[in-house]
């Protein structure tokens, strides 16, 4: 667009200049909803990671628990039960583990040195599984029973359900968030291109008067919505990455924030930081582009 200045020279701008009264405040809200938006992404993918690995490692081993019985020794119950298992096909290391353990597992829900030495507890043989070997329970079993000991053989079968539906609610629960922000986002795009749109109408009127459609108006508000939504995007992404890389190189990050990945410059990570703010744009550009159309639509 070409004006004459207070000295008569033309000068060249934009039709719509950006407006860094209006447009501070809106930046910074699509910001803070692109930065949630990236977490919940980031918290979706930390879940999938965090149930493929428990999972994974459920599947690749058994525990044999050793029943407490008067009159044996359960140790050595727990040792024979180890060697023995070593001689099942599929089995590639075995570890018996003494009272200690026992009570230390416990520790969590009953504290420390809050039981009785003769209590009897039950004891445990880790046996992890030769790689690519489908679980030989049944075999196994068998190799206790043959051998009398008071043994029973679990193949984790519970707790892999229980950890992939927590996984799935985890995902759930994300990729909602990050619906419901995308739909606030859009939202308040569209609210604030309506605004803009009021504030220039002398603009809209010069340029519908001039012979200007619609689509033409409505094209200036969608460049430039979408160049602030990227703007706006990127800096949500970019405090997002460092939250996430913060997190993962604290002392205690599972403590700390479970559902995020360990910030390993994974690719998919990568990925998902980078197309954030193009998706903001394009979120914002159509947001504003339907918002003027509709207005313009109804004013002339």
């Amino acid at each position: 667009m070409t004006i004459a200045d207070q000295s008569g020279q033309q000068v060249s701008g934009p039709l719509l200049p950006p407006d860094g009264g209006r447009d501070r405040p809106l930046f910074l809200v699509a910001a803070i909803l692109v930065f949630l938006a990236c977490l919940s992404a980031l918290g979706a993918r930390g879940a999938w990671q965090a149930s493929q690995q428990w999972t994974s490692d459920l599947e690749s081993s058994l525990t044999i628990q050793i029943r407490p019985v008067e009159g044996r020794d359960a140790d050595a119950d727990a040792q024979e039960a180890a060697r023995i298992a070593l001689t099942v096909p599929g089995i590639d290391k075995t570890v018996a583990h003494d009272r200690t353990h026992a009570e230390a597992l416990l520790a969590p829900w009953l504290g420390q040195d809050n039981l009785p030495d003769d209590l009897p507890l039950p004891l445990i043989v880790d046996v992890e599984l030769a790689r690519n070997e489908a679980p030989p329970l049944d075999a196994l079993q068998s190799a206790m029973d043959a051998a009398g000991l008071p043994a029973s053989v679990d193949d984790h079968g519970r707790w892999i359900d229980a950890v992939r539906t927590s996984a799935r609610s985890a995902q759930t629960l994300a990729l909602s968030l990050l619906a419901l922000l995308t739909a606030a986002a859009a939202a308040v795009v569209a609210f604030a291109a309506r605004a803009s749109l009021v504030a220039r109408l002398d603009v809209t009127d010069a340029l519908h008067l001039c012979g200007a459609e619609d689509k033409f108006i409505a094209q200036l508000f969608q460049t430039r919505f979408f160049l602030l939504g990227l703007k706006a995007g990127a800096a949500g992404a970019l405090v997002a990455a460092l939250v996430s890389m913060l997190v993962s190189m604290g002392e205690s990050p599972a403590d700390m924030a479970f559902f995020l990945p360990n910030w390993r410059l994974d690719t998919i990570e990568i990925g998902l930081l980078i197309i954030a703010p193009i998706l903001a744009g394009l979120t914002a550009a159509l947001s504003a582009r339907l918002a003027v159309t509709a207005d313009l639509r109804d004013r002339w």
